[in-house]
């Protein structure tokens, strides 16, 4: 670093000693990072980042995700410095309760951060979708003269980012697809929490990421601004592909005892040793939480004057397209509220009764189709099994290098990384879905969890959804799956018991903007059940509802199901109605919708008095006592699947309507 560039340095090591302070008030927290890496922080956002702290939801700004989230005070610090809502004492409240600084940056609770990370690798997958977005945005909304998307996707990662599986996959469908709007800053400082990175990474990461088709720039001090500088600057001009610039950093840079040691990585360095580090920076070691005003005052009129500058050209530019593409700018604005356009699901299909019926995947595939083209921004695909997982928009291309106006994504055989790319577009604005068999999706654990986490609309597709799979075997025939889904918060785990409650499924995810919705579908057919005699698919939109009743007063016993074993509930339904059974069948599709129904609606559907209950689902019964009580019976699947037909399955697992009447008499014997 120049010495000429004094107030350069002032500003940096103001990043850097208000990270350590901060981390050492909060007893806890990873200060080494934000020390080496507080020079590419401050000139990408002092010099590169297009962004108004006023504005920091602005549509046309770029984006910065910092992958590596256990820096976080990296962030927090140039997000105070720059002028955003967010204050000293914020920061001096880091890892505390209610503070914006929490432990790992999360989307939604401190202004400027754009997406929550912490689980490594996570942000660089979520930039891939990011990226994505923009490219199909200004694909279809740009016009020429009329750019109005034209932000671009920068992110920090470090060694363990590009450790973590889901990277590497996500690195390989940005690098495939061309995406040149996307950089990585890779902070390459050859320490991990055991040690060095030679204990169990040594790989030639130019060479693998050059293999994925990304160019690769370098910096061999992170301290120097000038080489900083031309690589960020290089990295604005190139064509074709993303972009990754590996910087060489010293982790806890400055401190005399723990640079480029694990001990500077995830612990408070100390008084003495933040005090020798300050000494070494030449700053006030008696001095804690300070901020020149100088710095303050500097990189927050800078950041304010350039993101005002901003703001204004992009509506002047949105008020030119809105008079040369009036139709166009209308759509482009309604993405941009985030409403669903009026009459979306005027064409969803409605089914006629039919004891063959069909999968639940197939009633999926039209209902996609029937409200695609009512939703302009809605984008998705499989990973590498679109055709069985009828998730392809007809009609419309493929995203692909160079055809980025196409809407159907092609992940490849990439699960962890499609749950990751779609929470990245979701985040970006678009309504994303993913396709594959339900078994995988322990690969997109993860990504479910984060998408829950910053309540985001993604759509999760699952179809293939038990035994049912059938001859494929154990290996892809979900049963501990299902549980463990519903025991994610803020996922909706829909598994839908007709063609009709396929259709209900499909309205209630595309209507909720605020958490994932996972669609679980047959691959095998089962009836479409009569309307008319059974209740109104439309209970759906409660989570549970009574599908028939006999008995005038309380039943004696209620029958509950879900998905395809749902035809079996309605036919022991029938053959106890026969007996002269007051007995009850209800559809429970989605235990997270019934949970948010009030007491009544709840108790009316399942009245507490009632206590012979059975449930018959073809998964885990783990969590059905819930609702069956201890004195029901739930008919699932404790081991196991097999290779036989699934036909052939149901009946050996004894997952059939025989088994519910044998439970049902059984309960009423007692």
């Amino acid at each position: 670093m120049a010495a000429s560039d004094s107030p350069a340095k002032l500003a940096i090591d103001t990043i850097r000693t208000l990270s350590m302070d901060a981390v050492q008030a909060a007893n806890s927290g990873h200060p080494g990072t934000p020390m080496a890496l507080a020079p590419v922080m401050y000139r990408i956002w002092d010099h590169f980042l297009q962004h108004h702290p006023a504005d920091p939801d602005f549509p046309n700004r770029d984006r910065f995700v910092l992958s590596v989230g256990h820096a976080s005070m990296l962030l927090y610090s140039t997000l105070h410095l720059t002028g955003y809502d967010l204050s000293l004492d914020d920061i001096k409240s880091f890892r505390q309760l209610h503070s914006p600084c929490a432990g790992h940056p999360e989307f939604g609770e401190c202004p400027g951060v754009e997406t929550t990370t912490g689980p490594l690798g996570q942000g660089c997958g979520n930039t891939v979708g990011m990226a994505i977005a923009q490219k199909h945005l200004a694909a279809r909304y740009n016009r020429p003269g009329h750019d109005v998307v034209t932000w671009r996707t920068i992110a920090l990662c470090g060694d363990g980012d590009l450790m973590e599986g889901v990277t590497s996959e996500a690195a390989s469908l940005a690098g495939h697809l061309g995406l040149d709007n996307l950089v990585w800053v890779y902070d390459d400082n050859s320490i991990t929490i055991e040690g060095s990175t030679d204990l169990a990474f040594g790989e030639n990461v130019q060479g693998r990421f050059e293999a994925y088709g990304w160019q690769v720039l370098n910096v061999a001090d992170a301290n120097d601004l000038d080489a900083l500088d031309e690589a960020l600057e290089s990295a604005e001009a190139v064509m074709g592909a993303p972009v990754l610039i590996i910087v060489k950093s010293h982790i806890g840079y400055g401190a005399p005892n723990k640079q480029d040691t694990s001990d500077a990585h995830g612990a408070p360095l100390g008084v003495e040793e933040i005090a020798a580090a300050k000494k070494f920076y030449g700053w006030d070691p008696d001095k804690t939480f300070y901020v020149p005003t100088e710095v303050k005052d500097s990189m927050t009129n800078r950041a304010m004057a350039r993101g005002k500058e901003l703001v204004m050209e992009w509506e002047g530019k949105m008020q030119a397209y809105r008079t040369a593409h009036p139709e166009l700018a209308a759509e482009f604005e309604a993405f941009l509220a985030g409403d669903l356009p009026e009459g979306w699901d005027s064409e969803l299909p409605t089914f006629a009764a039919d004891a063959k019926g069909m999968a639940g995947r197939g009633a999926f595939g039209q209902a996609l189709n029937a409200s695609a083209g009512k939703v302009p921004w809605l984008m998705g695909g499989s990973a590498d099994l679109a055709s069985s997982n009828k998730t392809n928009i007809k009609g419309e291309k493929s995203f692909l290098k160079g055809q980025y106006d196409g809407r159907n994504m092609h992940f490849g055989v990439r699960e962890h990384a499609m749950g990751s790319i779609a929470n990245g577009m979701a985040l970006a604005g678009l309504r994303a879905y993913t396709g594959t068999f339900f078994v995988f999706s322990d690969y997109m654990r993860p990504a479910h969890r984060l998408s829950g986490l910053m309540e985001l609309p993604v759509i999760y597709v699952y179809t293939h959804d038990s035994i049912g799979v059938g001859e494929d075997g154990p290996t892809h025939q979900p049963i501990e799956h299902l549980p463990s889904l519903r025991a994610i918060p803020n996922l909706d785990v829909i598994r839908p018991g007709d063609a009709n409650e396929v259709v209900e499924a499909w309205r209630c995810a595309l209507e909720v903007d605020d958490h994932p919705v996972a669609l679980l579908l047959s691959r095998q057919a089962h009836p479409t059940l009569d309307r008319d005699v059974y209740g109104a698919s439309a209970g759906l939109q409660h989570g549970a509802y009574v599908l028939a009743d006999n008995a005038e007063g309380e039943p004696d016993v209620i029958l509950i199901g879900s998905g395809s074993e749902l035809g079996c509930v309605v036919e022991a339904y029938e053959r106890l109605d026969k007996e002269g059974v007051k007995v009850r069948a209800v559809s429970m599709p989605c235990w997270e919708i019934f949970e948010r129904q009030d007491a009544a609606y709840r108790e009316g559907v399942l009245p507490p008095k009632v206590r012979a209950r059975v449930a018959i689902e073809a998964a885990s019964p783990f969590g059905w006592e819930r609702y069956v009580g201890l004195d029901g019976c739930v008919i699932g699947r404790e081991g196991f699947g097999a290779s036989a037909p699934g036909a052939v399955l149901f009946e050996h697992f004894k997952i059939n309507a025989d088994a519910v009447v044998e439970a049902a008499h059984e309960l009423l014997a007692d």
